[in-house]
């Protein structure tokens, strides 16, 4: 199993390095010391610790679908031409972009600082790790 540096966990959390540490002080993330006596902490640890800090947005929808990928952020940018568009959208730290037809663009109202819930439903997701 990988083990990550501080700098590297605080990297992927998307936090300071001494948020990091003050979990790590805490007890809320456990730690250890690697072979060179850094302070590191276990790949499985670090996923699990991610997962719980999750907080998802609430859903303003209110509309049941059997996708569960949802991810509700503010529209930042919409370019459109006479029949389609591309509207981005910020949710958290994730930018997700979308095409769509610019009348679906209209009828939703999609402009930048909208709230908007994008909705992916796919059976190809493709999974990269770092090559090395």
């Amino acid at each position: 199993m990988p083990h990550y540096r501080i700098s590297e966990a605080a990297g992927l959390l998307g936090v300071s390095d001494d948020t990091v540490r003050r979990w790590a002080d805490g007890g809320q993330l456990p730690t250890e010391r690697d072979g060179s006596g850094r302070l590191v902490i276990d790949g499985a640890d670090l996923a699990e610790f991610a997962r719980e800090q999750a907080r998802a947005v609430p859903d303003p929808s209110g509309v049941g679908r059997s996708a569960r990928n949802r991810l509700v952020g503010l529209v930042t940018e919409v370019v459109s031409d006479r029949v389609m568009s591309q509207v981005e959208l910020q949710c958290g730290p994730h930018r997700v972009v979308s095409l769509m037809s610019t009348e679906a663009v209209r009828e939703l109202g999609l402009e930048p600082g909208v709230l908007a819930v994008a909705v992916v439903k796919s059976t190809a997701v493709v999974v990269e790790t770092p090559g090395g």
